[in-house]
């Protein structure tokens, strides 16, 4: 009998702590956020991704009630910003914007001094996009062959803008293009969607490997040709331009993704309540009109269905650098 009542009570104490936890876990949440949250970027001003935090920011300044403060941190293929918020405090005060380069990181930098999955809690998957492969219009390449075909007979002469380098969607989608079309052309890294488009006006470079929404201002002033896009079917945003499958080659399919991380000791009803706000934005008509504009898709999900997503490509992406032999120059 004594047993018994031992752990019945046992029971009660266990109900109790878990209780308190939840009550924790709650009060937390609303307590949060009680100053500006940083949302670090690892790219340059001006590229895909500062331009969607940048708009994302706003919303969820008023969402929050507290400012939302985008923080610049470019270089090493954005691992310096991703290092960053890793080793942040995990209080909700302090995100990530990453791009689906994130997956890669891990197999391009096996240095890293965090784990790019058990370093961060996911948050919300924020839009997808595939990239553009484009040229400078005063160059002769009206169609992607024709641009292969130049780099077949002049190989290593040609070289390509490659913003953030590293694991960037569009540095890989660059090399998988490489690969798949016996092409040797040269990668010029750049710290950003911004530097490299500079570069690639200014003719320090002749093609670029670019996220639509980058790209697409210099494409319909007439200053870029937008020569392919890499997903399977074809870009909203550039619904005139074929895709690589279309010009030829096979099985042809990259396309890159935007989301939110936390560090990841970062409280749970923290995570769901950033979760709730940013698809409740996303949703918003005016954001998603953005978005499209921008040539991005906007998603949305839960933290779960972004972990398996991160998961899966950093697969993905790491089997295909360690086959192709990518490394970081």
């Amino acid at each position: 009998m004594f047993n018994l009542h031992r752990r019945a009570f046992a029971r009660t104490v266990l109900a109790a702590a878990l209780s308190s936890t939840a009550l924790l876990a709650h009060a937390q949440a609303l307590a949060w956020p009680t100053k500006p949250i940083t949302l670090v970027v690892g790219f340059a001003p001006g590229g895909s991704a500062d331009i969607l935090a940048r708009t994302l920011s706003q919303k969820l300044s008023g969402a929050l009630g507290q400012p939302v403060v985008v923080d610049n941190k470019p270089g090493a293929g954005a691992t310096i910003a991703t290092a960053s918020v890793a080793s942040a405090q995990p209080d909700g005060h302090t995100l990530l914007l990453v791009t689906s380069g994130h997956a890669g990181s891990g197999s391009l930098y096996p240095a890293l001094r965090y784990d790019p999955i058990k370093a961060f809690a996911p948050v919300v998957k924020l839009a997808a996009s595939p990239v553009v492969v484009v040229v400078p219009a005063s160059q002769p390449w009206k169609t992607l062959p024709d641009l292969l075909d130049a780099a077949r007979k002049a190989p290593g002469t040609l070289n390509y803008a490659a913003g953030g380098g590293g694991a960037t969607t569009t540095a890989l989608a660059a090399e998988f293009l490489k690969k798949d079309a016996q092409v040797d052309m040269v990668q010029v890294p750049y710290r950003g969607s911004g530097p490299a488009l500079t570069a690639l006006l200014a003719g320090e470079v002749q093609v670029g490997f670019e996220i639509p929404s980058s790209a697409l201002p210099h494409i319909q002033s007439g200053k870029l040709r937008a020569l392919a896009v890499t997903s399977r079917t074809k870009s909203a945003a550039l619904p005139e331009v074929p895709t690589v499958m279309d010009q030829g080659i096979r099985n042809f399919d990259v396309v890159g993704w935007f989301g939110v991380l936390a560090p990841a000791a970062t409280p749970k009803a923290v995570v769901a309540r950033l979760n709730r706000e940013l698809n409740a934005i996303l949703q918003q008509p005016d954001i998603r009109e953005r978005f499209s504009g921008l040539g991005l898709e906007a998603t949305g999900g839960t933290p779960e269905d972004f972990q398996k997503l991160i998961e899966s490509d950093t697969q993905r992406y790491g089997e295909a650098i360690r086959r192709m032999g990518i490394k970081v120059e």
